[in-house]
């Protein structure tokens, strides 16, 4: 894999709807966040900025049991936007591409993350965006110059908006791209699945 793909693990969410800290719930051995670090190590996408909320404390001290680096997003009522850019302005300047990864989303296989690399590898310039069954899933690859576009007035979704030329799709046989975990009975079901494939 190039080394020109760094990765921003979003791990900044109150969790609301779980109910109780979802970085951190049980999983597969591991916990949330642990499993999703795993994944990225799995990919060999060594450079990994985790992006944690002022009250995270727990989340960081396990995000640290990698060799990653942790910023916290101190914006008050931050959204993803802003813990994207407190992420990306923590990747080095190295990074020609960043893939923007999420918590919730602790299925996605490593597979995945280095077909996002190597498809930056081959189109530096796009937004790359997986697919599975025909819909669109996460994470997706940005190139730096494009996040760097992310300013204060901007959603992620205004910005795969304005570069729409940009993206390019790539299908992937993993259902874990369109596996989001937001309540608990998304956990179950996430947990349903780790057990299936063990």
């Amino acid at each position: 894999m190039s080394g020109t793909v760094a990765a921003i693990l979003l791990a900044a969410g109150k969790s609301r709807r779980m109910g109780s800290c979802k970085q951190l719930l049980p999983l597969g051995g591991t916990t949330v966040i642990g499993r999703c670090l795993d994944t990225l190590v799995a990919a060999g996408i060594s450079e990994i900025v985790v992006v944690v909320s002022p009250e995270g404390g727990l989340v960081a001290e396990a995000a640290r049991e990698f060799q990653v680096r942790v910023v916290v997003n101190s914006t008050p009522g931050g959204d993803m936007a802003s813990s994207v850019r407190v992420g990306r302005d923590a990747v080095s300047a190295q990074a020609s591409g960043v893939i923007v990864t999420l918590c919730d989303y602790p299925l996605v296989a490593s597979a995945t993350l280095e077909h996002l690399a190597r498809q930056h590898d081959t189109s530096p310039d796009s937004i790359v965006m997986p697919t599975h069954a025909g819909l669109r899933g996460h994470p997706l690859l940005f190139p730096r110059f494009v996040l760097d576009e992310l300013t204060s007035c901007l959603t992620l979704r205004d910005l795969t908006g304005q570069y729409r030329d940009r993206i390019c799709h790539i299908n992937v046989d993993d259902a874990g791209i369109l596996t989001d975990m937001d309540t608990p009975e998304d956990y179950r079901r996430v947990c349903g699945s780790v057990l299936s494939s063990a």
